[in-house]
């Protein structure tokens, strides 16, 4: 892997995992920087997403410091430049997911663009 696939593999690890953060998630702004204004989600409800209803539901309080999103499994690939693809399993409150994460460099830094989750048993 070059320097410049790590970095960018690097950004999207970093950028789910500050999605994932309790305190992240409490704050609108903080998770609004980090989703493409094009996002959208699938979510593990069969719910389709965009920036404005996640950024609503992330704030939920459901992801404590006490009940945090345990992440396990994690891969990546650099698709293209700019592109990096995540996947990896998320456990939270009894219930097991796996998730599909697209993020892009944008003019602003690595933004998600699309995100999925499945469940799994």
């Amino acid at each position: 892997m070059t320097d410049e696939s790590e970095r960018a593999v690097r950004a999207a690890v970093d950028g789910e995992m500050r999605l994932l953060d309790p305190e992240v998630r409490a704050s609108p702004e903080r998770v609004r920087e980090l989703l493409d204004p094009e996002f959208t989600e699938v979510g593990a409800s069969g719910r389709r997403w965009d920036a404005e209803s996640v950024t609503e539901a992330t704030g939920d309080g459901s992801v404590t410091p006490e009940s945090p999103v345990e992440v396990g499994d994690m891969a990546a690939v650099v698709l293209a430049p700019g592109i990096v693809h995540l996947t990896y399993r998320s456990g939270h409150a009894g219930r097991r997911v796996w998730r599909s994460s697209l993020w892009r460099l944008t003019g602003s830094g690595w933004r998600l663009y699309y995100h999925q989750g499945t469940p799994t048993g």
